[in-house]
């Protein structure tokens, strides 16, 4: 299939307001949004079974395969982030230590706080995370693109760090993938939650296991979803898991994953390489009206006092964080927007 133009693509987005919180929730396209609707009249009208509604969730496992570059194999699915990544905190012994980000995000960070066991964890600023890493060190804990910043990790610093001392590298994608290009290959364990960057319900997620962690995660949540085969696993022992990542599914939440199918079909074809020029370009044009330095990040903080007050009762949808204006930019952004944004702020 034929590259998607990404001026082309954002015809198939409907923002109502001048929406710059893709940080916070991304917006649906209109396939997504009609395939949601459609089977939600199913749904009502009890019109069909349900057997076909898991076929979405095999084409969005697909789809994140290639996105972030891994065999199908290795990638699972599941609800949110945190409970992917407790999968690996519950798997370290006591004693074990953790290299973390400041100010990471909870859903990363408190799955390992939580264990309640002698574990250690240590927080420094993103940009000191690769030289942390030491013999001591068991796992890098740590997001490719920070929520409250924008900030973005040196993970091939980070990578070659945890090789060097024999530690596993764990990595929240949410905030990078659908606009950041990665291959997950070289990471131990990648989580992301959907409803962000790649536009789609809340409810859906990934995650990327190196097949040598199978034995040593203990799918918490086994279901008939994590069988082999998943319908012929309904009743009764013997334990029958899934031989590859599959093992750690949950069930799916049958519509969300309706509406996350289409959407990453969708920014496949669009390409991530071709929306991470137009996000980092719309970023780098706002930084430039502020009189910022161009950065690496679509997400843009920026310490602005006034900016509450000068955006109270328009059209722009934003976020605080931090103490900071956030604003994140993504395949529905125009340079419009930035103008605009500019100009309400230089009001």
């Amino acid at each position: 299939m034929a590259p998607v133009r990404t001026e082309h693509a954002q015809s198939l987005w409907q923002p109502k307001t001048l929406y710059l919180n893709t940080a916070s929730y991304g917006l649906p396209p209109t396939p997504a949004w009609g395939a949601l609707q459609a089977v939600l009249v199913d749904w009502r009208g009890g019109c069909t079974s349900w057997e076909g509604w898991c076929d979405a969730t095999e084409s969005a496992r697909a789809s994140f395969a290639q996105l972030v570059g891994v065999p199908i194999e290795w990638v699972a699915i599941g609800a949110n982030t945190s409970s992917m990544i407790g999968l690996m905190a519950a798997a370290l012994p006591d004693g074990a230590r953790v290299v973390s980000a400041e100010p990471e995000f909870t859903s990363l960070l408190w799955p390992f706080l939580a264990q309640g066991r002698a574990i250690e964890v240590e927080c420094v600023p993103v940009a000191e995370v690769a030289d942390s890493v030491d013999e001591r060190t068991d796992v890098v804990a740590v997001s490719i693109v920070q929520s409250s910043t924008g900030e973005l990790v040196d993970l091939e610093a980070v990578l070659e760090a945890a090789a060097a001392h024999n530690a596993q590298v764990v990595v929240d994608a949410t905030q990078a993938c659908g606009w950041l290009p990665i291959d997950a290959t070289a990471v131990d364990f990648l989580a992301c939650s959907a409803y962000k960057w790649l536009c789609s319900p809340r409810g859906t997620a990934f995650m990327s296991v190196r097949p040598e962690l199978l034995e040593q995660l203990t799918p918490l949540a086994a279901g008939w979803y994590a069988g082999e085969d998943p319908h012929a696993s309904y009743y009764g022992p013997p334990l029958r898991l899934a031989r590859d990542a599959r093992r750690f599914d949950l069930s799916p939440a049958w519509f969300p994953w309706i509406g996350t199918a289409p959407t990453l079909e969708l920014l496949l074809e669009i390409g991530i390489d071709a929306i991470h020029e137009h996000n980092l370009g719309l970023a780098n044009r706002f930084r430039n009206g502020l009189g910022l330095p161009a950065g690496d990040s679509a997400i843009v903080s920026a310490e602005l006092p006034e900016a509450k007050e000068r955006l109270r009762g328009t059209r722009v949808m934003a976020a605080a964080r931090a103490g900071m204006l956030r604003t994140s930019w993504h395949v529905y952004n125009t340079d419009h927007d930035v103008d605009e944004l500019l100009a309400l702020l230089n009001s």
